[in-house]
């Protein structure tokens, strides 16, 4: 029998803990956790899904397209519109990198410490058929 395991907490590494929890705070509407600090800032969804920012000495961000410094991971965050989400993204002060492989299906955007996240079209799956075609990879 397979494990049951329940993702509940996605930790991203950075210089500046409460600056990043304040980016995606503004972008995703998810709520401070209240003893965030300098150290370790998160944010929660309503449904319990935990984001937290650690403090790291000497924080290189990652790299992309390029393997210099490697992504390691990366977020994917569904939206209805891509050039409404973007635009208020770049606004609060993400960056759209050149290299953007996704063409009209998804949109690549590196967050202020450098993480790269992508923006996907929200739309319905059919229960057990999961669709990945937009999904970055």
């Amino acid at each position: 029998m397979p494990l049951q395991l329940k993702l509940t907490a996605i930790t991203l590494d950075c210089a500046d803990p409460e600056a990043l929890a304040a980016f995606y705070r503004q972008a995703t509407g998810y709520e401070l956790h209240p003893r965030s600090d300098g150290d370790f800032a998160g944010l929660t969804r309503e449904d319990g899904l935990f984001i937290g920012f650690q403090r790291v000495d000497e924080y290189r961000p990652p790299q992309w397209p390029g393997q210099t410094a490697a992504q390691q991971l990366h977020l994917d965050f569904a939206v209805d519109d891509l050039d409404e989400a973007e635009a208020g993204l770049l606004e609060l002060g993400a960056a759209k990198p050149k290299d953007q492989p996704g063409g009209d299906r998804w949109r690549v955007l590196v967050d202020p410490a450098g993480h790269p996240f992508c923006l996907t079209r929200s739309r319905p799956v059919p229960q057990g058929a999961p669709d990945r075609s937009d999904t970055p990879v």
